[in-house]
């Protein structure tokens, strides 16, 4: 993977979740977009979700990986389809872009592996294996990695020891509050200081609203790496963790976050293309969607490039 790949605009694909939910996904539990992955039935909507994205002028794709943590897992009481769920994501992300017939890349989506939004704070061995088990079933189907939504500079650190052992480079992306910092208190100048390494392919303001995005950008601008965003149309700026608004059984229906996160339907593509059109003047060369968003605001930005 070229070193450089993200100095030029590269387009990231739009969000899987909730995108998935829109095209008919019945949730289970807290499982959210790992539930497409426990049956057959929804293997062709995660493949069809990857390449909406592709066809719309995505060069990245994720692995549908973000909701197959050990955690969640366990949670939802199918811990021992851990592995399954894992190496079934990263197959139909691998049979999308073979059925898409594109020169596109794999991302291999790394989530924080406790709640979302929130510090990991427990002990540092159990996020180490956390972390290990799920990078080392997605490591030989990925191009790099994608720490998705991380909240804090150490678990960035305790990821990256592990990710530089399976000799793959990653790019970054934090989650950032209306403050302007991590949930941790760090700020994104603070985090690229410390622990910026060779592996680094860029960093990435992590499901976020647009308003963040623009508050924090000259921020990025400054740290002299290729930087940008997958921004989510939620209603609420600050989004809650998964517990505090769907406390679902897996045997349950799973509730879509929207109920309580809100979607703003005011973010049409075009104005999610000007949006983007006003960061990238400003240094970005990284751009995607998160939650709420799809193929339509990722065929925007791709007439960026």
């Amino acid at each position: 993977m070229d070193k450089d790949f993200f100095k030029k605009i590269r387009i990231l694909d739009a969000g899987m979740g909730q995108e998935l939910l829109a095209r008919g996904l019945v949730s289970k539990g807290t499982l959210w977009s790992a539930t497409s992955l426990l049956y057959e039935k929804y293997y062709q909507l995660v493949i069809d979700t990857h390449l909406s994205s592709i066809n719309a002028g995505a060069e990245i794709i994720l692995t549908n990986t973000f909701t197959t943590r050990r955690v969640r897992m366990e949670q939802n009481k199918v811990g021992d389809r851990f592995h399954f769920v894992n190496q079934k994501a990263c197959e139909l992300a691998v049979k999308a872009k073979e059925l898409s017939k594109k020169k596109i890349f794999i991302a291999g989506s790394l989530p924080a592996q406790n709640d979302t939004y929130e510090v990991d704070k427990r002990e540092e061995n159990v996020i180490k294996k956390n972390f290990f088990e799920q990078a080392s079933i997605i490591s030989p189907y990925v191009d790099f990695f994608y720490l998705d939504v991380v909240s804090s500079g150490r678990e960035i650190e305790i990821a990256m020891n592990i990710i530089q052992k399976l000799n793959k480079p990653v790019l970054v992306g934090i989650h950032i509050k209306k403050n302007g910092k991590l949930p941790s208190g760090e700020t994104i100048t603070e985090i690229v200081k410390k622990y910026k390494n060779d592996s680094w392919l860029g960093i990435i303001a992590a499901c976020v609203s647009l308003e963040i995005i623009e508050k924090t950008s000259n921020e990025f601008k400054k740290l002299n790496i290729p930087f940008g965003f997958k921004a989510n149309l939620w209603s609420v700026e600050e989004p809650l963790p998964v517990h505090r608004f769907n406390t679902a059984e897996f045997n349950e229906v799973g509730k879509n976050p929207n109920i309580t996160l809100g979607k703003r339907d005011e973010i049409t593509d075009k104005v999610f293309g000007k949006f983007a059109k006003k960061i990238i003047k400003n240094g970005a060369t990284i751009l995607g969607g998160c939650c709420e968003t799809n193929a339509s605001h990722i065929k925007e930005i791709a007439k960026l490039k």
